[in-house]
């Protein structure tokens, strides 16, 4: 596996150079690019029209994500929302509109020209309940149990430290506060060819955890009432398009990749305090395993 500067450093040069490209006056952004080719099948018609129009355009153009992460639950009015590498800001913004002006929308990425992007998409935008924050979703710079909801779309992939990921997303949700991701997963053993690709860290598969191991880390990090629902599955073709850009020979591996790559919704909730008790929101299956 590669180092976690390494990936890191990838990440931020190629989504970098996307929000600089699509700053720049680009009509696609880098997963509909040739450098990135490979990613579109997950990124693409990912948003409804009533979505798109409340955002400005290079906010779309920069979502580079493998779901709608507002669209996985219901925000209330007040509510505090961080979204783990907001990127141009989509997310963001779509969120703080549904917190309404007494509730806030945080964003977090490490990518200079992303948040300079994200900054000036708010502005267009006109939406004031929203801050945008430097820095690592392995280190979140907020307090503890400050946060509502936490969100990510197609992010948590990308690191190479994902228990501190998530250990950071408990640590930030107030108890009872609810994490809702969209995430690439993969069902099952896959190649160790896929997974050594640079590439495919970049392009949201190599770093895919296995949907058990996910669930494991969740539970690991504090986190009950653990739900995956996977929402697109790739076949061979669709693997063919992001695998073959990083080199791989696909059709050496085709029964081995069709179907093993899932982007799902990925749900879960901080328990609250004194948990696990009656109305307390843990499953039983939870409460058995603390006992």
């Amino acid at each position: 596996m590669e180092s976690a500067t390494g990936v890191r450093e990838e990440v931020k040069k190629r989504y970098g150079g996307a929000a600089k490209a699509v700053a720049d006056g680009g009509k696609t952004g880098a997963c509909c690019d040739k450098g990135m080719r490979y990613c579109d099948p997950i990124t693409s018609n990912l948003y409804n029209e009533v979505d798109a129009a409340a955002v400005p355009e290079k906010a779309m153009l920069a979502s580079l994500g493998c779901g709608n992460s507002t669209a996985l639950i219901e925000l209330k009015a007040g509510e505090v929302v961080l979204d783990l590498g907001s990127g141009g800001g989509i997310d963001v913004l779509l969120s703080a509109r549904r917190v309404g002006p007494t509730g806030k929308a945080y964003g977090l990425d490490m990518t200079d020209e992303m948040l300079a992007l994200a900054r000036e998409n708010q502005r267009q935008a006109g939406v004031e309940n929203v801050e945008f924050l430097q820095g690592e979703i392995e280190n979140v710079p907020l307090p503890d149990k400050t946060v509502d909801v936490v969100i990510s779309n197609c992010v948590i992939n990308l690191s190479a430290d994902k228990d501190r990921v998530l250990r950071e997303a408990f640590r930030v949700l107030k108890p009872g506060g609810r994490f809702a991701v969209s995430d690439v997963v993969v069902r099952g053993e896959v190649p160790a060819e896929v997974r050594k690709s640079m590439m495919l860290w970049v392009g949201c598969v190599a770093g895919a955890l296995e949907e058990q191991e996910y669930r494991a880390k969740l539970k690991a990090a504090g986190f009950t009432d653990i739900e995956l629902e996977p929402t697109r599955v790739y076949d061979v073709e669709d693997a063919r398009q992001f695998l073959s850009e990083a080199g791989v020979d696909v059709d050496a591996f085709a029964s081995q990749v069709d179907g093993k790559f899932v982007s799902a919704f990925i749900r879960a909730v901080r328990p609250a305090e004194g948990c696990c008790g009656s109305g307390c929101g843990c499953s039983s299956s939870d409460k058995g395993d603390r006992q």
